[in-house]
């Protein structure tokens, strides 16, 4: 039997594994239960594992001579939401939810395991299943990368379910695909005083609110319009009462972009609007910046090699472009290290109720997509071994 008939084949476990997740749901760096099953379900297919970032899994899977180490990627962690779906596999952990996808991207990952498992013979060269923990937090790939999960590999695939794509719809465009995702946060200090004499004190909030105004020039001034770039205030915090002028406002941040050049000056930008700003105000202001996730860059040689891939299982009709998307994925930082593509497998279907957005308390997935993830994780394995 060749991959997809093998994908197919399995079909009913994936779906299996992927609903007794979706209903198990953990937190990032909670993922306790949903690694041990993991360890359990590869321990079974015969697949040395090792234990890594706390929570996190990784297989390894040697063929029948040595060769190139290739790494398939899955993330595990759910989301602090409260699931709204009416399912039979409903989340029973209250106010988690798995909510972007991370429960098929473990089940496919298994899947395309449980096959490789079956074709080790037929390897040249070595498997490792990463199963990361804390995607949704940025540091479980960092973790994974630090204990030595990549090493030796010279190539990583990575799968991300898709909402916006129709189900049976694959996406696999080189070159940046998911944008840098930092964080900021801006501390603006005033001086109280009664809020009807405001002349004696120093508005904080009109300081900061003027600060959230001009923030917005570093996008449409400080960047090439040709450049897209996002600098977005998410939270803005302060002030007592409704008569007391306020001392002090800490307002929480992002930015997104796809050229490193932009992420670096980012931090500098910031700083000088916050500081000059609220000085105008006769405030003061501090800034404190997280540099997050990279921008994810999609190989072009992997790009073209999981295109193959896909193409082999499903033909040329299942390849389609689609736009990059501002979101962040610290798989980046694993394709860093090694060439990699991230893929971008349809899983939407109206017909189906799986037309929400990913992180939507009735976010679901068309499980027809599971079985084409798995078969995409499990070709690309021995295209790259093989080759």
């Amino acid at each position: 039997m060749n991959v997809r008939e093998l994908a197919e084949k399995y079909r009913d476990v994936i779906v299996a594994w992927r609903r007794e997740f979706h209903e198990n749901p953990e937190l990032t760096g909670e993922e306790i239960r949903t690694g041990n099953r993991v360890q359990e379900e590869l321990e079974k297919m015969g697949i040395e594992v090792r234990r890594m970032a706390r929570t996190g899994v990784l297989g390894i899977l040697k063929g029948k001579t040595p060769g190139k180490t290739v790494a398939l990627r899955a993330d595990m962690d759910a989301l602090p939401v409260t699931e709204a779906n009416e399912i039979p596999y409903k989340s029973k952990n209250p106010g988690v939810m798995h909510a972007c996808g991370h429960d098929g991207h473990v089940a496919m990952l298994l899947g395309a395991a449980k096959i490789l498992s079956q074709m080790k013979d037929e390897l040249k060269g070595t498997v490792k299943f990463i199963f990361q923990p804390a995607e949704e937090s940025a540091w479980g790939a960092k973790n994974m990368l630090e204990e030595g999960a990549m090493e030796g590999v010279t190539g990583i695939l990575g799968i991300h379910l898709w909402a916006d794509l129709p189900c049976g719809k694959v996406s696999l465009e080189a070159g940046p695909r998911m944008a840098s995702t930092d964080i900021f946060k801006i501390f603006v200090k005033g001086k109280s005083g009664h809020g009807s004499m405001p002349h004696q004190g120093i508005d904080a909030i009109v300081a900061a609110s003027a600060i959230v105004l001009n923030l917005q020039s570093i996008v449409s001034r400080e960047t090439s319009p040709l450049e897209p770039a996002v600098v977005s205030i998410g939270k803005f915090n302060g002030g007592a009462r409704w008569n007391v002028l306020c001392n002090e406002v800490v307002m929480e941040g992002t930015t997104r972009c796809f050229n490193t050049e932009i992420q670096e000056n980012f931090p500098g930008m910031i700083e000088r609007i916050a500081k000059n700003t609220a000085e105008a105000y006769r405030a003061e202001a501090e800034v404190e910046y997280t540099v997050g996730t990279p921008v994810l860059i999609n190989d072009a040689d992997m790009s073209r090699l999981a295109a193959g891939a896909i193409t082999k299982l499903y033909g040329l009709n299942a390849l389609v472009e689609m736009e990059k998307v501002m979101g962040g994925e610290d798989f980046a930082f694993l394709s860093r290290t090694a060439p990699g593509v991230m893929a971008f497998v349809g899983a939407g279907n109206k017909a189906k109720g799986a037309c929400y957005p990913h992180h939507h308390e009735k976010f679901n997935i068309d499980e027809d997509a599971l079985p084409i993830g798995t078969s995409l994780y499990a070709q690309f394995a021995v295209d790259f071994l093989n080759r």
